[in-house]
């Protein structure tokens, strides 16, 4: 591939729901640029960007995947991020390496909260100049100009209809240049004949004129009293002011075309070219970390080089390759590289730039460009490279945090270690997954942000890395504690030939007052009956009970053990004997001091848009869980505040979803223990009963 100057470069992230037609959108434009002989299809499994076994079995995207498109002497970047908010995190990599923004609407489904809304607030939060493209025109009953009044409705005058079906016979024949006010008809050949509006689509034309004319009024006070004074604007007007205001997000473009037909696509890339930034128009500010002083990179070729890993892949098949967006300077072959944050030098050898699965070598990399680099031995994502004598690092990008989890184990048993090291390089590639080993209940949790993304954890394990794990709910860390004060004793007297075993312990078991802790020992022995270097045995004898208590076997907290008095052999009394007489003790004096379950609270946060907050609140009353509150945020969303045990989160994210089509998201952190209700208890108790045989064995 050829080299791009940082002016000749376009970086451009899609998004959108799933379905919508990114995938196909990628394949269109590669076609059109003549980078591919026949368009692929995600039927098939034969698309440039979804390459991955899991993809192509599942047909949607579940990787962020690089596509460069040359046209007309400009290197467009494109990021196709996946649809299903499973994958956000990639969706968010792909953003902090994006200079701008297609969000892909398709013309059939319409405007999706979970896809579309949701697009445009990561343009708004990242600041991307954004344009919206409409798919599926070749559908009969796809509707543009419903699309663009409901883009209107939700976003106001900044949406600009640039584009305008014609349909003839229910066939997508041509478009409307809503600009030129011009028809123009697609021939045989590829290229467009043009020719007069037709009459049935100057109603149509007259709406998106208005909407395209408003919007670029907007703009300027001199172009609102023009307006307002019925002064027509000129054709060089209109596409100066879309210039200037397509980059400050002030202006987004509404395009339209069909992906099958690849229809559309030409205007389209056209319009990235002539209104979306190159990185030099956009800002980028590190810090040197040898002075502390703010460090302009803003993708200058002239300063010194570095470079911001947004994206790793980590695969069997492809290999390890580091996805890099360079910040400032011109990268070249065998450059040395610093990393501040891993505190090592990485020589890069050679460069390369993505086109999906495949890798294609290039001598340099300007400032703006995306580009990969292989096999660095300790760089992780979103780690900065630069020079010893300029060590900048840049913002790390802030992925969502997973709160969704299952217990996992492997299916076949001496497969844990090779699973443990599996599933560490699914952990590289994928920055929203976390496993956790929870010793406290003997399983392992893995985290993500949805059911799906752990269902597709699991397959990848076996296709990939040939370990098969199984999935299962997650236990939950209940507590025993108690209510009560009870006085037992308990003598441990055997004999069978020879020495034998003999200790006697009498002994307090009452609440501490300190939930945090599990135990508190004092003894309060006189006159030697329990000789002061068994002390230690009884101590241990509690701090083995406590890890599994007498109700259901669950770790004990908040108790208060005295040894008061007892006795014992001179000949037969051991370490052994008293450390068994007291868990005896301890079983016994915990059943008649009022055991109780405890289950742990958490503070829960769930931000949904204010129509669905009457369906969130009822179902948290069904899942036990108290409200504290509600407050307002951004959007005309709400965050609803509530306590909610542990047990009840369980399928809370599948629920949600349902609930709010997707738009609603929540987290959650430990607050605290409570007492657990008698059905919750009995039951927990019931399914425990086998692990309390256990422990008696």
């Amino acid at each position: 591939m050829n080299v791009y100057t940082t002016e000749k470069i376009r970086n451009v992230v899609l998004l959108g729901h799933s379905g919508c037609g990114k995938t196909s959108l990628v394949e269109a434009m590669a076609y059109l640029a003549g980078q591919t002989t026949r368009m692929g299809t995600v039927a098939d499994g034969s698309t440039i960007s979804d390459f991955d076994k899991e993809e192509i079995k599942r047909q949607f995207s579940i990787h962020t995947s690089v596509v460069p498109i040359e046209w007309d002497n400009v290197k467009i970047n494109i990021l196709d991020t996946p649809g299903f908010f499973d994958f956000v995190g990639e969706v968010e990599e792909a953003v902090s390496a994006a200079d701008a923004a297609i969000i892909v609407v398709s013309g059939k489904a319409g405007i999706r909260r979970r896809g579309t809304k949701r697009a445009w607030e990561i343009c708004e939060k990242y600041k991307l100049p954004r344009m919206i493209f409409v798919t599926d025109m070749d559908i009969d009953n796809a509707s543009f100009k419903d699309v663009v009044l409901k883009l209107q409705e939700l976003y106001g005058k900044k949406i600009a209809p640039f584009h305008l079906p014609i349909r003839e016979n229910e066939k997508f024949v041509g478009y409307v240049n809503v600009i030129q006010q011009r028809a123009k008809r697609w021939n045989e050949s590829g290229g467009v004949d043009k020719f007069d509006v037709p009459e049935y689509s100057k109603e149509n034309l007259g709406i998106c004129r208005e909407a395209l004319v408003e919007a670029v009024a907007e703009t300027s006070e001199e172009f609102m009293d023009r307006y307002f004074g019925g002064e027509e604007f000129s054709e060089d007007e209109i596409r100066a002011a879309l210039r200037a205001n397509v980059l400050e997000g002030s202006i987004v473009p509404v395009l339209m075309g069909s992906n099958i037909l690849a229809r559309g696509m030409y205007t389209l890339m056209a319009d990235i070219v002539k209104y979306l930034p190159s990185p030099e128009k956009r800002s980028c500010t590190g810090i040197n970390t040898k002075t502390n002083e703010v460090y302009n990179a803003d993708y200058d070729f002239a300063k010194s080089k570095s470079a911001y890993v947004f994206k790793s892949i980590v695969d069997p098949y492809i290999g390890k390759y580091s996805l890099i967006k360079v910040n400032s300077g011109v990268l070249k072959t065998d450059d040395v590289l610093y990393n501040y944050h891993r505190d090592c030098d990485e020589k890069i050898g050679k460069l390369y730039v993505m086109r999906g699965s495949k890798v294609e070598e290039v001598k340099e990399l300007h400032a703006g460009d995306i580009g990969a680099l292989a096999k660095l031995t300790k760089t992780l994502t979103t780690d900065s490279l630069s020079t010893r004598n300029m060590p900048v690092t840049y913002l790390r990008t802030s992925i969502s945090k997973p709160y969704v989890a299952m217990r996992y184990k492997a299916k076949k048993k001496g497969d844990e270690d090779k699973i443990s090291q599996s599933l560490q390089k699914l952990l590289m590639e994928d920055l929203t997954l976390n496993s956790v080993n929870d010793s406290e209940n003997g399983q392992t949790v893995l985290y993500g942000i949805g059911d799906m993304q752990l269902e597709v954890v699991a397959s990848e394990l076996l296709e990939k890395y040939k370990v098969e794990i199984e999935l299962m709910r997650p236990k939950v860390a209940f507590k025993e504690t108690i209510r009560k004060k009870s006085d037992v004793e308990y003598k441990y007297k055997k004999q069978s030939g020879g020495h034998g075993q003999y200790g006697h312990v009498k002994m307090t078991f009452e609440p501490s007052g300190d939930m945090d802790t599990p135990y508190v020992f004092e003894q309060t022995v006189v006159g030697g009956a329990v000789p002061k270097n068994f002390f230690p045995a009884v101590e241990k004898g509690i701090a083995e009970s406590v890890k599994k208590g007498p109700l259901a076997a669950y770790p004990v907290t908040g108790i208060k053990a005295v040894l008061y008095d007892g006795s014992y052999h001179p000949v037969d009394s051991s370490e052994m004997a008293f450390k068994v007489a007291t868990q005896q003790a301890f079983k016994k004096g915990i059943m008649e001091a009022k055991p109780v379950l405890l289950e742990p609270i958490a503070t829960l946060k769930v931000v949904v848009p204010e129509g669905y907050t009457g369906d969130v609140m009822g179902e948290l009353n069904k899942r036990r869980a108290r409200v504290m509150g509600m407050n307002p945020t951004d959007n005309g969303y709400q965050e609803i505040v509530a306590d909610i045990p542990y047990l009840e989160l369980y399928g809370y994210n599948a629920t949600l979803r349902s609930m709010t089509s997707g738009s609603g998201t929540f987290s959650y952190e430990f607050a605290r223990y409570e007492q657990a209700p008698d059905d919750v208890a009995a039951k927990q108790i019931e399914e425990r009963a086998s692990k309390l045989v256990e422990v008696e064995e």
